[in-house]
């Protein structure tokens, strides 16, 4: 079934419904990696070492899991749909406000409250999506909304592209402030989430603690699952860009360096879509692990390409198989969690797991910095998490095509 043919079978509140949060996690993920086009120059600005600047990196990660508890709690006990409008327009606003920063002091405080705005998006959005549709739909729709980040990660190389050098890395970010008008779309075509409704119908408000008897051990392992899934993407992509200044020498803000990135966000888009789709025949974990350890023969294109035209290969196969393990998550994710802690679990679950992952743009460019060089740092990084993230998918559990709020 084809991405268009499983949109076709849905009604047409279910296709606002699946449309907003894709666009919602397109946009965080837009406002997210403008920051990691412009290090270079903010480095530049602030006259501080690449390794301090990074730390915005880690801490917009490390503040996610607050920002997925808050707004997760709040979205279980008020409704999904409310809770995300408020959440857009508050990561929205402290994307607009780091473009005003007059230390990096005060643009890393920015950056943490960005991170813990940005954290509440994806599980609430992921939660709305996956309770208004069909359960034979999931696979392909899961695939679609993960999409929605390397769709944000090429908005924000094209934007970087197209406007950095007419208005600079302060000028992007006010441009990040755009989703705001999301809102307004959901406040207008999206309804509430009908499984949420009939849980609350059902079981009413409980507290986390009553929601969760019995459920703790599925949190860790979701936590621990999420950490290598959160590795292997910030890993392939939070200092690509920089890769591409350092060692390939391309200028930020160059057609070549954004041609890569172009290509890079392809592949992402193609594996999400294939895989996310895929695992409704094999299933969720079968789909996960192919993906996972196909990423591994692909490495030495992707770093030591030695031509453009290698080095684009080798960016568009890494992202086929990194999102394509991811393009199963949002599903996956979404069936492993009881009704009453769906709003939370899966976002507090992904979020922990960057907290855990949180360091990966720092680590990999402390480790470059002690003369390993960014190429073998970034390739033996994702060999490594490949392995880990396969072992860790296989030996967990799976509930594909489980019912929703009965």
């Amino acid at each position: 079934m084809s991405v268009l043919s499983a949109l076709r079978e849905l009604n047409r509140e279910q296709r606002h419904t699946v449309l907003a949060s894709f666009l919602g996690w397109t946009l965080d993920a837009f406002d997210y990696f403008l920051y990691t086009f412009v290090i270079v120059t903010i480095t530049q600005e602030f006259h501080a070492r690449r390794t301090e600047v990074t730390l915005g990196v880690f801490l917009t990660l490390a503040a996610r899991p607050v920002g997925a508890l808050l707004f997760g709690r709040l979205a279980d006990r008020f409704g999904r749909r409310p809770v995300l409008m408020i959440d857009v327009l508050l990561f929205s606003l402290f994307e607009l406000a780091t473009a005003f920063s007059t230390s990096l002091t005060m643009l890393l405080a920015l950056r943490f409250l960005f991170g813990v705005a940005m954290g509440g998006e994806w599980g609430i959005g992921a939660s709305l999506a996956m309770e208004s549709i069909p359960p034979k739909s999931r696979g392909l729709v899961s695939g679609l909304l993960q999409s929605g980040y390397p769709c944000g990660f090429f908005l924000g190389a094209l934007a970087n592209w197209l406007l950095f050098d007419h208005v600079g890395w302060r000028g992007l970010f006010v441009v990040g402030a755009l989703p705001a008008l999301l809102v307004l779309y959901i406040r207008r075509k999206v309804p509430e989430s009908p499984a949420w409704e009939a849980s609350q119908a059902a079981h009413g408000q409980r507290s986390l603690g009553e929601a969760m008897r019995g459920h703790w051990k599925l949190a860790i392992y979701l936590m621990c699952l999420m950490a290598a899934f959160n590795m292997f993407s910030h890993g392939s992509q939070d200092m690509y860009h920089t890769f591409e200044e350092v060692n390939l020498h391309l200028p930020t803000g160059s057609g070549a360096a954004f041609l890569l990135v172009a290509l890079l966000n392809l592949g992402a888009l193609a594996g999400g879509l294939f895989f996310g789709g895929w695992s409704e025949k094999v299933g969720r974990r079968r789909a996960m692990i192919v993906a996972a350890l196909l990423a591994i023969p692909v490495i030495p294109l992707w770093t030591y390409g030695g031509s453009l035209l290698l080095l684009g290969l080798g960016a568009f196969l890494i992202q086929v198989m990194v999102q394509g393990a991811w393009g199963v998550v949002p599903t996956h994710l979404n069936e492993l969690s009881p009704d009453a802690v769906r709003g939370t679990l899966p976002g507090f679950a992904y979020q922990m797991g960057n907290l855990i992952a949180a360091g990966t743009a720092t680590a990999q460019s402390w480790l470059a910095e002690q003369g390993a060089g960014l190429p073998l740092v970034m390739s033996l990084w994702i060999a490594a998490v490949a392995v880990l993230l396969t072992l860790l998918v296989w030996l967990g559990p799976e509930a594909r095509g489980v019912r929703f709020g009965s």
